[in-house]
């Protein structure tokens, strides 16, 4: 009666496998909530692989990791001195990404030598150092084992080109500056794009950061059920849910597995580009405030409706009268966000 995570676990493998074939300088990228596999099951699935690094998203989730991978660690979220001490501990082990001028200068004078990967400031303007910054940094710098140059770049595709120039441009300071971009380590870059960025910058490593479109790249390889935990056959205007709302019609309510704490429901706000997109985002906010959302669940190649916002762990949905109701311990289709998503149950790995 789980919510749960279905895998073709050799598909799924051999995906990744092919992946690392095609480009054997990919950096599994493992952090969050694992892309919905967990983070112990991708570190052992990267230990497998041909990698000689995967990166984790924060320095607490270097220990959980290293059970598991036995090779180098990159940490993506800026190294500083203001870090807890638990922090500070945790990535002792690990490459740590440095994005702020004193954060060198602060590691250099508490452990020389340690590992790095230095940030510079991408057009996204989460992290980084700025260009101004970079020759008061080549001193500090000498003291560190610095593996190279990071740049975080945005998702945006409507400018054809703009990140490969940017990261060429950013070579480019760097080589100005003093400082040798022997490695760039990049993030979103297409493979036509990491090709124009390698045979423009030929003498240098590039070392992408991989995470959902190696975890994720045939979604074929893998389903999210639900389970029927009950089902409530229902007139129109009956009353249902903590929130009392009223049923649209004659039918049955389903109370199914999978609520906030398996992230059903939980959604990243968007950006609608256009007339379409403006459009739809206005239409879904006007059902909503009539009480009306679509859920995730699917029955028989239908999208059913929320008949109140899902709860921790169950949801309720509608099933119109036309449908016939399933029984007790069905699946149900959902379509769920990866990335927030936490499965009772992982099937085939």
């Amino acid at each position: 009666m789980s919510f749960s995570l279905r895998v073709d676990g050799q598909q799924w493998r051999d995906h990744l496998a092919r992946s690392i074939a095609q480009d054997s300088s990919i950096v599994p990228v493992i952090k969050g909530n694992g892309y919905g596999f967990g983070n112990d099951q991708l570190a052992r699935e990267a230990s497998a692989l041909p990698v000689s690094t995967i990166a984790v998203g924060t320095h607490s989730e270097v220990p959980r990791v290293r059970e598991h991978f036995a090779r180098e660690v990159l940490v993506l979220s800026p190294w500083h001195p203001t870090l807890s001490a638990a922090e500070r501990d945790a990535s002792k082990t690990a490459i740590r990404t440095l994005a702020h001028p004193e954060a060198v200068i602060a590691l250099a004078a508490d452990q020389p030598g340690a590992p790095v990967v230095v940030e510079v400031l991408s057009s996204l303007r989460r992290h980084g150092v700025q260009p101004t910054d970079l020759e008061s940094l080549i001193r500090p710098l000498d003291g560190l084992d610095v593996r190279g140059f990071a740049l975080h770049l945005p998702f945006d595709e409507q400018a054809k080109g703009t990140k490969v120039n940017e990261v060429i441009t950013w070579a480019s300071r760097l080589t100005d500056a003093g400082l040798s971009p022997h490695t760039l380590w990049v993030s979103h870059l297409s493979a036509a794009e990491l090709a124009q960025v390698r045979t423009t910058l030929s003498t240098t490593t590039i070392k992408p950061r991989v995470g959902t479109q190696l975890w994720h790249g045939n979604r074929e390889h893998f389903a999210v059920n639900a389970t029927v935990l009950d089902v409530h056959e229902v007139a129109k205007g009956d009353r249902v849910g903590y929130r009392q709302q009223s049923a649209p019609k004659n039918g049955h309510v389903l109370v199914v597995s999978g609520g906030t704490f398996h992230g059903v429901g939980l959604e990243a706000p968007s950006v609608s580009r256009g007339l379409t997109g403006r459009g739809k985002a206005v239409a879904r906010t006007g059902l909503q405030a009539f009480g009306k959302a679509a859920s995730p669940f699917w029955l028989a190649g239908q999208r059913l409706w929320f008949a109140e916002p899902p709860h921790m762990q169950v949801s309720m949905v509608w099933l119109p009268g036309g449908m016939a109701a399933p029984d007790i311990g069905a699946p149900l289709t959902c379509k769920v966000r990866m990335t927030t998503a936490h499965f009772d149950e992982v099937f085939g790995l």
